[in-house]
C-alpha cells in the first residue's frame, strides 16, 4: 500500500507518522512545496520579536530525522502541481533543479493548507506575510535592516495582534489596521475592546473601520485618504484555502471554498483524502461548513486520516474553532459562537458577562477575568464563551469548550468539580459561577439586560437604580441612574418605581437588589456584567 501526501507540518506529518506506526510495512511518501517539512509555525511570531531566540528551535523534524525514526521518504523543494486521478498518480515538480516526474499512489492526502491573503492593491508585493520558515526569514531580516521603525500590519486577527506586540518588542511604531469595527472576530466587540485598549496602553496605534488601499515605498494609504508611515508593512488580513491543485482535479469544493470532505476525510474521489487548513469542517452548533485554519483540528484529523488508511474505524467530529491569543500579558480565548453571530442565526439566546478573579481574592496576586457565557435560551445548551484577563483565561475557557463537546448545559456548570486552592482559583469557581447565574436566568429567579439593549429601554422611560457606594457612583456613573446603594434599598423602596433596571459594578450587587425588588412586586432587570461591561466601549 503506497500513499503518497501532499504537504507536511500539523496534518501532513500527523498523517504520515501515524501511518507508520499502524503499519510497518506502509510505503509512505511526503512532498513538500517549502524546504521544510515540519516546523512551528504558530512560534513564528515569538521569533520575529526575539521571544524565541534560536531559529533551529523552530524546526521540529527534518527529512532525514523523519527517515531515521519513521522510515518516510520526506521530499522538500517538492511541488505537487497536477493530479491524475484515473491514472493514481501525481506529477512533481523538483524546485531545486526544475525536473518533473511521476509519483504513483494508492491513496492521496492532500494537506495543501491555507495561504495568507494580499489584496489586489498598489504596492502590494512590499507586504510580508508570515506562513513558513522562508516568509518568518525575509521578515527578521527585514526588521532587523529597517532603520525608520515604522509599521503597519494590515489585519487585526490573531497573527496581526501577536506580530503588533513582537514587533513593539523590537521598537517599532507600530499601527495595526482592520476593516471591521473590531479586532479579533472571534470575541464579541465588548470583549475585543479589552484586547484594542491592551495594545493601545503598549503602544500600538489601532485604527479600525479602514483598510489600505496602496502601498508605497515607506507609507501606506488608507480608505478613509489618510496616510500612515510604513517602512515595514505586514498583510495579515486572514487565510484562504489553498484549492489551486484540487479544483484542477476536478474535486468538489465547499460552498465557503474549501476542499468538501465526509466524516473520514474523503473528497469527492475516494482514493484521496484532504485535511488541515484548506479543508471544510462542520460547525459543532448547527452542522454547517466551517472554515478553522487551526493547528488541533489539522493534527487530529490528520491522525484520523491515517486510521481510516490502516482499515480503523474513524470519523472526525464537528469543530468549535476554539483559540487563544496573548498580548502584553492579557490572556484572550474564545470557543464555539458569539452574540453577533447567534444573534444573526435568529437563535433565541441568554447572554452572561461575569467579572471574578482568577484565584482567591485574599491570595497574594490575584487577576481580574471577564468571561462571558452564551447561552441557548430554548434548552440551556452552551452555544460559546470567550474571555479576557489575567492568567487562567485558558483554563475556564478550556473547561467550556470541554462541556460544549460533552453536551454539559449552562445550568450544569455549577456541578462541575474542579480543582481548588487559593493560589489557583476559588471554591466557587468562575464556570462554577456562570453555572449558577445559569441556573437562575432558567428558573425565573432573575432577568437580565444587555450593556447593548440598555439604551432604548432607557430612552422608553425605565427607570435606572445604581445600587453601588456613593463614592462609586460618583467616580462615574451611566447618565440617567440614580444612586440607591443596595444595604439602603429596604428602606427606600418608595423611590423605586414599578419597573426598574438595577446595575452594580459587576453584576453581584445587582442580583441581590434584583431579587429584593421583585419580592416586592417590581418588574426589575439586572444589567448583565454590571457599570464594567458597560464602560468598555
Amino acid at each position: 500500500m503506497k500513499t503518497v501526501i501532499v504537504g507536511g507540518v500539523a496534518g501532513g506529518m500527523s498523517a504520515a507518522t501515524r501511518l507508520r506506526r499502524l503499519d510497518e510495512s506502509a510505503e509512505i511518501v511526503v512532498l513538500e512545496r517549502s524546504g521544510h517539512v515540519s516546523f512551528a509555525n504558530c512560534g513564528l511570531p515569538y521569533y520575529v520579536g526575539g521571544v524565541i531566540t534560536d531559529r533551529q528551535a523552530l524546526l521540529l523534524q527534518t527529512p532525514a530525522s523523519l527517515k531515521a525514526r519513521f522510515g518516510l521518504d520526506v521530499r522538500v523543494n517538492s511541488e505537487v502541481v497536477a493530479i491524475d486521478r484515473a491514472g493514481k498518480t501525481v506529477t512533481v515538480a523538483n524546485l531545486a533543479d526544475g525536473s518533473r516526474y511521476t509519483e504513483s499512489y494508492d491513496a492521496l492526502i492532500l494537506a495543501p493548507g491555507a495561504a495568507p491573503f494580499v489584496p489586489p492593491i498598489p504596492g502590494a508585493e512590499r507586504a510580508l506575510t508570515l506562513r513558513n520558515i522562508a516568509d518568518v526569514d525575509a521578515m527578521a531580516a527585514a526588521v532587523a535592516d529597517r532603520p525608520d521603525r515604522a509599521a503597519v500590519i494590515m489585519g487585526g486577527g490573531f497573527i496581526g495582534v501577536e506580530l503588533a506586540e513582537n514587533l513593539i518588542h523590537k521598537g517599532f511604531e507600530v499601527t495595526i489596521v482592520e476593516l471591521a469595527e473590531q479586532l479579533l472576530a472571534p470575541l464579541d466587540v465588548e470583549m475585543a475592546a479589552l484586547v484594542e485598549k491592551k495594545l493601545i496602553a503598549n503602544g500600538v496605534r489601532v485604527v479600525t473601520g479602514a483598510s489600505v488601499t496602496a502601498i508605497a515605498e515607506d507609507s501606506v494609504t488608507l480608505s478613509d485618504g489618510s496616510t500612515l508611515a510604513a517602512g515595514l508593512v505586514i498583510a495579515a488580513i486572514g487565510v484562504r484555502p489553498e484549492t489551486t491543485l484540487a479544483e484542477a482535479a476536478g474535486l468538489e469544493l465547499g460552498e465557503r471554498g474549501g476542499i468538501l470532505v465526509d466524516e473520514h476525510q474523503r473528497t469527492s474521489d475516494p482514493a484521496v483524502f484532504a485535511v488541515g487548513d484548506a479543508v471544510v469542517k462542520r460547525d459543532v452548533i448547527s452542522g454547517a461548513q466551517a472554515l478553522v485554519p487551526l493547528a488541533g483540528p489539522a493534527n487530529r484529523h490528520g491522525r484520523l486520516v491515517a486510521d481510516v488508511i490502516a482499515g480503523r474505524a474513524a470519523s472526525a467530529k464537528p469543530v468549535l474553532g476554539t483559540a487563544v491569543v496573548g498580548v502584553f500579558g492579557l490572556t484572550a480565548a474564545a470557543t464555539g459562537w458569539t452574540e453577533k453571530r447567534a444573534r444573526a442565526a435568529g437563535r433565541a439566546i441568554r447572554v452572561i458577562h461575569t467579572h471574578p478573579a482568577n484565584h482567591a481574592g485574599y491570595y497574594p496576586g490575584a487577576e481580574g477575568l471577564s468571561l462571558k457565557l452564551v447561552v441557548d435560551a430554548e434548552t440551556d445548551a452552551v452555544l460559546g464563551a470567550q474571555g479576557a484577563g489575567g492568567s487562567g483565561v485558558d483554563k475556564r475557557i478550556d473547561v467550556i469548550a470541554t462541556a460544549i463537546r460533552g453536551g454539559i448545559t449552562a445550568s450544569e456548570l455549577a456541578d462541575l468539580e474542579l480543582s481548588y486552592a487559593p493560589q489557583f482559583g476559588s471554591a466557587k469557581d468562575p464556570v462554577n459561577m456562570l453555572g449558577y447565574i445559569a441556573e437562575n436566568l432558567r428558573d425565573g429567579l432573575t432577568d437580565t439586560i444587555q450593556w447593548h439593549e440598555l439604551d432604548a429601554e432607557l430612552a422608553r422611560g425605565v427607570q435606572l437604580i445604581d445600587v453601588r457606594t456613593p463614592s462609586e457612583y460618583a467616580a462615574g456613573g451611566i447618565p440617567g441612574a440614580i444612586n440607591i446603594p443596595v444595604d439602603d434599598l429596604r428602606d427606600r423602596l418608595d423611590e423605586v418605581a414599578d419597573d426598574v433596571i438595577v446595575h452594580c459594578q459587576v453584576g453581584l450587587r445587582g442580583y441581590l437588589a434584583a431579587r429584593t425588588l421583585a419580592q416586592s412586586g417590581r418588574r426589575v432587570r439586572n444589567l448583565d456584567g454590571g457599570y464594567r461591561t458597560w464602560a468598555r466601549l
